[in-house]
């Protein structure tokens, strides 16, 4: 780590192929987020004594000098090396590359990406809390996925949890409520709080329906809260396109199977519902609320207030617990 205080916080985002990777999503994030910051190995955590190898096998590569190696199913920590005595190029302006709100490139972040281990998931974690203080992480994003009785043809529901009182008050986040089994992904998030180190959690859900292909919608839909919670500007590249094929290719299939076109209208249908009941909820919060502003005012005082010309009430789009993993 260096001894030079950086000049924007380091962000590490987290992700783990497995039973918190439904669609390929995350591990998609991780992949296109690595590609437009060029982004080197930094860390390696052995998968010796985690990984099952008989589920996640070592593959046979060619290095670059054509020697035959096994490449290991390691957790990775990557990042964008800034070597001594090399100046960092500015972005052209037409390069896609990661940017702030004012144009300024993302020097600082790092991406974790592995699969989820088969045993010793404690030490596992530890060794990922020691790894996060020696590189000086100033906020974790742990990102999952969930196969969820979601339709494909409305928009993917992303939920923003923390268990940070103080990161719940910045960022508009819950506390998950959830009680049951848990993947990797949690464990981490849970040794990260107990060491004091503050992460937030992003799940998208999936639908079910597709489960054997990947979803670049959800994806897509990571990659938007990520812009939302960092203050960012993430290039989408070729996602977009990819995700309106993907809906499409969905739309194609339903359309010669009555039954499947059915149970998607069904899901629709649930889904707007949701959304219908739960608008209609924060509208009515609103407008008590304003009632009670208005009778602390007194009679004499009709006109809105600040509050009232300037109130919006909270927009949560998941219809689901995010920590179902």
């Amino acid at each position: 780590m260096s001894e030079t205080a950086s000049p924007q916080p380091r962000v590490l985002i987290v992700a783990f192929q497995g039973w918190s990777d439904a669609g390929d999503a995350t591990t998609e994030v991780l992949q296109h987020l690595g590609g437009l910051i060029d982004a080197e190995v930094l860390h390696v955590i052995g998968s010796e004594g985690y990984v099952d190898f008989q589920v996640h096998r070592p593959k046979l590569v060619f290095d670059s000098d054509g020697n035959r190696v096994l490449e290991w199913p390691d957790t990775r920590l990557y990042g964008t090396v800034q070597r001594p005595g090399e100046e960092a190029a500015a972005p052209r302006p037409d390069e896609e590359t990661l940017r702030r709100i004012d144009g300024s490139p993302v020097t600082d972040l790092l991406l974790l990406a592995g699969v989820e281990p088969a045993r010793d998931w404690q030490n596992f974690a530890d060794e990922i809390v020691e790894l996060i203080d020696v590189w000086g992480v100033d906020t974790v994003v742990i990102l999952g996925a969930m196969f969820s009785d979601a339709p494909h043809s409305r928009p993917i529901a992303v939920s923003v949890s923390t268990e940070s009182a103080e990161r719940r008050a910045e960022t508009g986040a819950v506390r998950s409520s959830y009680e049951g089994p848990v993947g990797i992904a949690t464990v981490v998030d849970l040794a990260l709080a107990q060491a004091g180190i503050s992460a937030i959690s992003l799940w998208a859900q999936v639908p079910h329906y597709v489960h054997s292909a990947p979803s670049p919608k959800a994806t897509l839909a990571l990659l938007d809260k990520l812009e939302e919670l960092l203050d960012i500007v993430i290039p989408r590249g070729e996602l977009l396109v990819q995700a309106n094929e993907w809906e499409a290719n969905i739309n194609r299939i339903a359309a010669a199977d009555e039954d499947m076109s059915r149970y998607i209208r069904g899901l629709e249908e649930s889904r707007d519902e949701a959304m219908a009941a739960e608008a209609t909820g924060d509208a009515l919060a609103l407008e008590f609320e304003k009632f009670l502003e208005g009778g602390s005012r007194g009679a004499d005082q009709t006109g809105p207030s600040e509050a009232d010309l300037t109130g919006d009430p909270d927009d949560h789009d998941d219809d689901a617990d995010p920590e179902q993993r």
